[in-house]
């Protein structure tokens, strides 16, 4: 048995999200090469161990979603998880709103039976 606890997460999440992580750790690794930064400068830059920045770049879904969203940041991506799931780009939303339109709209008559003062 492990030193350590794992965590649910890891049994739950599904083999496209994992994929989905394996490769945002990735891409983390290679952006951070990319600019000349160790994992010690990242790690500090981000406010995080080591340990939890390269298990960052292992894709680790256990780590908090604000020190994935401050790599980004640091890594010059800062606005992009503003626009991941924007509700203009949302096609499956768009459609189910074009659902709710009301066929007939109706305009209910108001009744003049306030009460006066």
């Amino acid at each position: 048995m492990s030193l350590y606890m794992r965590s649910a997460v890891h049994d739950l999440i599904p083999p496209q999200v994992r994929r989905s992580l394996v490769k945002l750790g990735a891409d983390l690794s290679l952006a951070r090469r990319k600019r000349t930064l160790t994992v010690s400068m990242m790690a500090e830059r981000l406010g995080v161990s080591r340990a939890t920045y390269t298990r960052m770049e292992k894709g680790d879904p256990s780590v908090a979603l604000g020190a994935y969203a401050q790599a980004l940041f640091v890594l010059g991506f800062g606005a992009i998880l503003g626009d991941l799931i924007d509700q203009r780009k949302d096609d499956q939303g768009l459609l189910l709103d074009a659902d709710r339109v009301p066929k007939r709209v109706r305009i209910k008559p108001q009744n003049d039976a306030s009460p006066k003062p």
